[in-house]
């Protein structure tokens, strides 16, 4: 049984395929998790769309379960505070702060989400980016279809009487769950600078940017309630803490402290950064000079500067995102995770694997093992020269950062007819390698892994990086001659 004394909190994480929750002691030891999956629809290429009634429900599920089985010993009295983070996905509600469909091809509301990793807006995105704004200098120079506003010119230009006319606001999720957890309309400067083009500078929403793109009328109503009339800092409490329903459906006391919410690479990366190397302290541990890279569906590489930095390509500078008076500058991939899965699963040989290991994390383990042991038959001093006739372009949904196109493909060299474990092996490690070319737990100590820096496995990797490099010199030059 837990002790009377102790005090508990509970965070919470949503991603793209599932929810998850852990109660948390006060000094940071994780005593319960839970997960449960949550529904994506994909209909149509680049089409991506979940329901807010389903996240909710997969969320309160975890909280329960983590805390309120009675063997746990748990009572949710010692329960102190909770946080949400999430995908900077878009959430769309009717005025009655119902779920409104999203879904050109469903005409019932309970798709009410445009997922992060949506491209429908591509031509808005396009449309916005020859504006030239100013504003735009914030996003790297080119705002992201993945990015909120494109979506919301999208809804209006498409779905104008189904959804604009009827709208009665729009959440980043994060917020939307904040929100469905107290009642209370209360904001993170974290979605908002990061996803939405809020001038953090200034603490304003931008009327010129809005103007620019016909978006101004509609979204200044009511000080700008339909996207956010009050912005705070991440983990600020707000107002009123859990409200009774939602405390009912959680489980959880009225009046538990909410944290305002982040985005879940965001918060990956604040406790990253918050992770301290070896001695604890000095240059190398200070915020400002690490690089947090957080590795999911997508990727994102984060860094912070105490001035803002502008950079072609790259997203931010995002004042306030992370730590308040502190830049943000994000790269990242749209497809990562999800895209080591996708090339695992459609090879041939991959449900025989899974029959064979029991999952699809086993079969990741067994391929590391036997790429090791493949490299010592082969009497190679490193496994990644086993790629050397073997190369992948890792774009197959689009270049987020630096080179900011959604029109980028996947490109294979060196593919052949054999499709046994070895090829599929082999496929693996040269998507790790493009994924991790393309780069180039909570606060508490870190361990330091340090790359093979020997001369042979380096001008390997460089010879590697030189046929990446031309391999989008090749894509964009086949588009030429197809163009004529």
């Amino acid at each position: 049984m837990a002790n009377n004394d102790a005090t508990f909190l509970v965070g919470v994480d949503v991603g793209t395929g599932s929810a998850r929750a852990a109660l948390v002691t006060s000094n940071g030891e994780v005593l319960q998790t839970c997960v449960k999956p949550i529904r994506t629809w994909n209909t149509q290429p680049n089409y991506y769309e979940q329901s807010s009634e389903d996240i909710w429900s997969a969320v309160c599920d975890c909280v329960k379960v983590i805390f309120g089985n009675v063997t746990t010993g748990y009572p949710k009295e010692q329960i102190k505070g909770i946080g949400f983070d999430a995908t900077c996905s878009l959430v769309v509600l009717d005025t009655e702060m119902q779920p409104l469909t999203v879904s050109p091809s469903a005409k019932d509301n309970q798709r009410n989400i445009i997922l992060w990793m949506d491209h429908r807006a591509e031509e808005e995105a396009r449309f916005i980016n020859a504006t030239h704004h100013k504003m735009l200098n914030y996003v790297g120079g080119s705002i992201s279809l993945e990015m909120e506003v494109p979506k919301l010119l999208w809804l209006k230009l498409h779905m104008y009487s189904e959804v604009w006319t009827k709208v009665g606001t729009f959440y980043d999720l994060p917020d939307y769950l904040t929100y469905r957890a107290t009642g209370a309309d209360q904001r993170s400067i974290c979605s908002a600078v990061c996803k939405w083009n809020y001038d953090a500078e200034n603490q304003c929403w931008s009327e010129d940017f809005l103007k620019s793109i016909g978006l101004f009328e509609d979204l200044r109503v009511d000080n700008w309630r339909r996207i956010g009339t009050q912005i705070i800092t991440p983990g600020t409490p707000i107002d009123g803490g859990l409200s009774r329903k939602a405390a009912q459906e959680l489980g959880l006391q009225p009046g538990t402290a909410v944290a305002c919410s982040m985005i879940d690479a965001h918060a990956g990366a604040l406790a990253l950064l918050g992770c301290q190397g070896p001695g604890g302290s000095g240059e190398d541990n200070k915020l400002t000079t690490k690089l947090a890279i957080i590795c999911g569906t997508s990727s994102c590489h984060m860094s912070l500067t105490k001035m803002p930095v502008l950079a072609s390509g790259i997203w931010g500078p995002y004042k306030h995102a992370i730590i308040p008076d502190l830049y943000l500058n994000e790269a990242g991939q749209s497809a990562t995770g999800v895209l080591m899965d996708y090339m695992l699963q459609t090879h041939p040989c991959y449900e025989q694997l899974l029959k064979e290991h029991g999952s699809n994390g086993k079969v990741y383990a067994f391929l590391n093992t036997f790429l090791h042991e493949s490299a010592k038959k082969r009497g190679e001093g490193s496994l990644h020269r086993l790629t050397i006739d073997l190369h992948i372009w890792p774009d197959f949904h689009g270049n987020r950062s630096p080179l900011a196109d959604p029109n980028l493909k996947g490109m294979m060299s060196g593919l052949t007819m054999t499709k046994d474990v070895e090829n599929l092996a082999l496929v693996y490690l040269a998507l790790m390698q493009a994924l991790a070319t393309a780069a180039t737990g909570m606060g508490g100590s870190a361990t330091v892994v340090k790359p093979d820096l020997s001369n042979n496995v380096r001008d390997y990797h460089e010879r590697k990086y030189r046929v990446f490099q031309r391999m989008y010199l090749d894509q964009r030059g086949y588009e030429r001659i197809m163009k004529g």
